[in-house]
């Protein structure tokens, strides 16, 4: 069970932390830009949140295996992906991405653009502008998001026994190693490893509600 479970909590984080970096850049454009390439990057963002797991872990495995030439150079600079727990940080990164997306553009979005406009007469860049006033006031979505995404991140299945497999001691992450106990009647073990995702998941809830009552509150004071 503890191999399991630092196993998906390492992938878990790194995959959030990928999510959160890319989810932000994406997030900003979004909530600046209206044109057919942001309907574009909306479109690409957002479509791992409705595409099939496995169809998404075929994607990958066609993108990213030896045979491509993607794969065969991480593979020649000793990087590969597939069936290894950096594979694993790719599906579940992808996964989460648009759970990291959808609350952090919401809250960018609402922080009223006219004090921006401000802090640019002032000769803020619109780097400064992000980064200091922006991204401060919208830093309760962000954290939603990101536990949105560490949440899927953590409980991630499809997409990961389609890339990095089930390989016990090396790939084999909490929602893994509950299918497997089952397969084989570990009623116990699966009922114990499904216990600490399910609790897991609903403390992220639990603080992704109490980070929505907030924004509420606030926004009920503007």
């Amino acid at each position: 069970m503890i191999q399991p479970l630092l196993l998906s909590l390492q992938v878990a984080t790194v995959a959030t932390l990928i999510a959160l970096v890319v989810g932000l850049a994406a997030s900003a454009a979004l909530s600046r830009w209206r044109s057919p390439l942001s309907l574009v990057l909306e479109v690409m963002v957002l479509l791992p949140l409705v595409l099939p797991p496995t169809v998404l872990g075929y994607f990958l495995l066609v993108l990213l295996g030896e045979r491509s030439p993607l794969g065969a150079w991480l593979a020649s600079v000793g990087m590969p992906l597939i069936f290894t727990w950096r594979g694993a940080v790719v599906a579940a990164a992808l996964v989460a991405l648009p759970l990291v997306v959808l609350p952090t553009r919401s809250s960018l979005e609402a922080v009223p653009a006219d004090l921006g406009d401000v802090a640019r007469t002032l000769g803020r860049s619109e780097a400064a502008v992000f980064f200091t006033l922006t991204l401060p006031l919208a830093w309760r979505g962000v954290l939603a998001g990101a536990m949105l995404g560490f949440a899927r991140a953590l409980g991630e299945f499809g997409a990961t026994l389609m890339v990095a497999g089930s390989i016990p001691g090396r790939t084999q992450t909490l929602p893994l190693a509950i299918f497997d106990a089952a397969q084989r009647g570990d009623r116990s073990q699966a009922n114990l490893l499904a216990l600490f995702l399910t609790l897991a998941a609903i403390g992220a809830l639990l603080i992704i509600r109490r980070l929505g009552t907030r924004l509420a509150d606030l926004g009920g004071r503007g």
